[in-house]
């Protein structure tokens, strides 16, 4: 799979295999940078919204800048996707966690297998954002197959399980 985890983009001017080289090794850069900013996040504890807005900002400009030679299902894109969903959980912008969800989610179900906690557990953060705002039935649909996914990994009568049932009752 790793032609599909290493999607470049279809143009009618393919970018050169040095281009393709030269955005892996930004990639794995920019990758680095988050990681390290993140870590002070923890430190910075009286800086974590202007921080939090910086690292947003790396996701976004790196994003932008792969996307013109990676595809969306690009295992650095989906990765700087997921940091970026998870700064705006951070910040409590939920529409745009359930943005980078989205778009998250298709890729995520193809290169992991199909009973992968993975999935199940970017199904389930769907599922609660849909929730959040309001959408249930994408919310219960999304729940569901975060279910599906945790009763064959975990067995059916596992209390995480159980959990997740009782939330979708109550909503």
């Amino acid at each position: 799979q790793d032609k599909e985890k290493l999607e470049i983009r279809k143009l009618n001017d393919p970018p050169s295999a040095e281009t393709v080289r030269d955005m892996i090794k930004y990639a794995r850069n920019v990758i680095e940078e988050f990681r390290r900013a993140k870590h002070y996040k923890y430190i910075l504890c009286f800086t974590l919204t202007p921080l939090a807005c910086e690292l947003l900002e790396i996701c976004e400009l790196s994003l932008d800048k792969m996307g013109a030679v990676f595809e969306d299902s690009n295992v650095y894109m989906l990765h700087m996707m997921y940091q970026a969903m998870g700064v705006c959980l951070y910040v409590q912008d939920w529409e745009g966690a359930l943005r980078y969800g989205q778009k998250i989610i298709r890729p995520y179900s193809k290169h992991y297998p199909s009973y992968s906690l993975n999935v199940a557990s970017m199904w389930l953060k769907l599922g609660r954002l849909y929730m959040a705002l309001e959408n249930r039935a994408a919310g219960v649909k999304a729940l569901k197959r975060a279910i599906a996914i945790m009763e064959v990994a975990h067995g059916k009568d596992h209390p995480y399980i159980s959990e997740i049932k009782k939330e979708l009752e109550d909503h």
